[in-house]
């Protein structure tokens, strides 16, 4: 991919519905590099976001960017695009609010007294390492920001772009902790290509996870979703466990594919083209709500457990020192908008 030289060819008005309205909204554009993407650029007035009172590790989160041309078809975020009453659907794919000055809030927020250095997450919303952070170079400065000010931090990412990072992340790591996750769990590039469009290929990401390490610092690895009858079977998730231990995954964290609200619906009329075969079973495993039901889900975890040891990762293993386990993607019930 080109990154070097891009143009942006269309300026327009923000007239999407909801944009318009939007304080702080910049300017939306186009560029052939991104064809069939709008990116709408916006002055945040935060870029803290609290998340309290959760199950996860952490209590505070930073997202540069809403919307995200992954286009994965579970996605757990896409619900958060209905607070820019923009769709869940293509326009969550298509629509992508960039927060250009996150970097400078951040560094005011974290210079208040008041700032506690707590953990910091990157990636529990949409990708930081999306193919529009090779535009607009973001994460270097919110990197920076976190570890000037002494804020341990964790990335999650399908991207392999967070490559071109490494030796900052590095560079940091001498100074707070960082954890680095990287979100793997299709190994069919068929199915990938089908479900995730927008996402690097297996092998890119298991590349990644080698110069990770190559790198010195530790990489966690979120199997999810894990795909009832399409990616569920041991000697897929054997197959794939042994790829990731080949390429030097410090931890794995298992997830069953989770259908909130606003995500179901999309998901479902994937399956009902691709794979009609499976569409009640699936309206039957997820009919009380967005897990899957509580039987299928402790047939799994008798299934995974027997694996995760075999392949080094159970929870005993002395030689896997860094689960991910509470690094999924979680956002408040009504996130800040900016």
């Amino acid at each position: 991919m080109r990154w070097a030289g891009q143009q942006l060819d269309v300026e327009t008005p923000g007239t999407l519905p909801g944009l318009g309205s939007i304080a702080g909204l910049v300017r939306s554009v186009t560029t052939p590099e991104f064809q069939g993407i709008t990116f709408h650029e916006v002055l945040a007035r935060s870029a803290l976001n609290s998340v309290p009172g959760s199950a996860l590790p952490f209590n505070w989160t930073v997202n540069p960017y809403r919307g995200c041309t992954h286009a994965c078809r579970y996605c757990f975020a896409r619900p958060t695009h209905k607070y820019l009453e923009l769709d869940t659907g293509e326009d969550f794919d298509r629509q992508i609010v960039v927060k250009t000055n996150v970097a400078e809030v951040l560094r005011r927020e974290l210079a208040r007294p008041s700032w506690k250095r707590e953990q910091v997450a990157l990636g529990t919303n949409t990708d930081p390492y999306q193919r529009a952070e090779g535009r607009y170079r973001l994460m270097p400065g919110i990197i920076e920001a976190l570890a000037g000010s002494g804020t341990p931090l964790s990335i999650l990412t399908k991207g392999t772009l967070l490559r071109r990072d490494l030796a900052l992340l590095s560079a940091v790591s001498s100074d707070v902790s960082v954890g680095i996750g990287i979100s793997l769990a299709l190994g069919d590039e068929v199915l990938r290509r089908r479900l995730e469009p927008g996402v690097p290929s297996v092998r890119g990401r298991l590349d990644l996870i080698r110069a990770i390490r190559e790198a010195g610092l530790p990489c966690g690895v979120m199997v999810a979703p894990v795909l009832p009858w399409l990616t569920d079977s041991t000697d897929q998730l054997d197959h794939l466990l042994q790829q990731l231990s080949d390429a030097g995954a410090t931890g794995v964290t298992p997830l069953v594919l989770h259908l909130r609200p606003g995500v179901k619906d999309w998901f479902m009329q994937w399956l009902t083209h691709d794979h009609p075969e499976l569409v009640a079973r699936y309206e039957s495993l997820y009919a009380h709500g967005s897990n899957a039901s509580p039987s299928y889900r402790k047939a799994f975890d008798h299934k995974i457990r027997p694996l995760l040891n075999k392949h080094g990762f159970g929870r005993n293993s002395s030689h896997r020192s860094t689960p991910i386990d509470g690094m999924h993607r979680a956002e408040p019930a009504q996130p800040p908008l900016f």
